[in-house]
């Protein structure tokens, strides 16, 4: 089972780029007819800048309205656009611990922490015919769990260093891939004993995506998560 995030990624990106372009020329107008002191060329430019504004912000309302959140099984993928190719992630392993680290140095969670196994893959059939086998640096991602109440736990920075002193240090998700490429990073979280249904968010971290039309992130648009219930236990799942 797969989702993508967001659909049609380029015709949505364009979208969005040429909107603002749209209102960066309508405000050059504006400020051409404030300088000529022109009351028509003034109108013009700022009705013109708040209409495809508008028309814009009711696009992307209505289709957030319309979204439906998901939640996919551990070993589903969710990909994430690079423009010309496409990086997925899936969840293969997880497990809950009281505490982490070496015998005489073992971290107590406040809770109990969690720890989560996820997989990165640069998905070779995503590429463009003309792209070739150059790196690829993944952009910024966010990783939350998130229990049934709706609250979110950020990785524990004391978890993560306690769980690379026994399992080596966990690859970054800004690690760049070639075509075909993957790998593992763990994320250890704390979370209270009442945390319950928990689930895995793997979201984009840039600020513009909060204006693309369908993204997970734009204003009221519901999330894709990851099942941390199905997945396996942790010592079970390869690296």
């Amino acid at each position: 089972m797969s989702e993508f995030m967001p659909h049609l990624a380029p015709m949505v990106v364009l979208l969005f780029l040429g909107t603002v372009l749209l209102i960066s020329c309508s405000f050059l107008l504006l400020s051409y007819g404030a300088i000529r002191r022109s009351a028509f060329l003034t109108k013009l430019g700022w009705g013109a800048a708040v209409t495809i504004a508008a028309g814009y912000f009711l696009l992307l309302s209505g289709v957030s309205l319309a979204s439906s959140e998901k939640t996919l099984p551990s070993d589903g993928w969710k990909y994430f656009c690079e423009i010309d190719c496409h990086i997925a992630y899936s969840l293969i392993g997880a497990q809950a611990a009281v505490v982490l680290g070496p015998e005489l140095e073992q971290v107590s969670a406040r809770g109990q922490f969690v720890v989560i196994r996820v997989k990165t893959w640069f998905d070779e059939r995503t590429i463009s015919a003309h792209r070739g086998n150059g790196p690829l640096t993944p952009n910024r991602r966010s990783v939350l769990l998130v229990d049934d109440r709706g609250r979110s736990f950020a990785p524990s920075p004391e978890g993560q260093i306690a769980f690379a002193q026994i399992n080596g240090p966990s690859t970054p998700l800004t690690q760049p891939l070639r075509p075909g490429e993957s790998y593992t990073t763990d994320f250890v979280f704390d979370v209270p004993n009442d945390a319950q249904t928990l689930r895995l968010l793997i979201t984009e971290d840039d600020p513009e995506t909060r204006f693309v039309i369908g993204h997970e992130n734009s204003i009221l648009h519901k999330k894709i998560y990851f099942d941390t219930d199905s997945a396996p236990r942790l010592t079970d799942s390869p690296r």
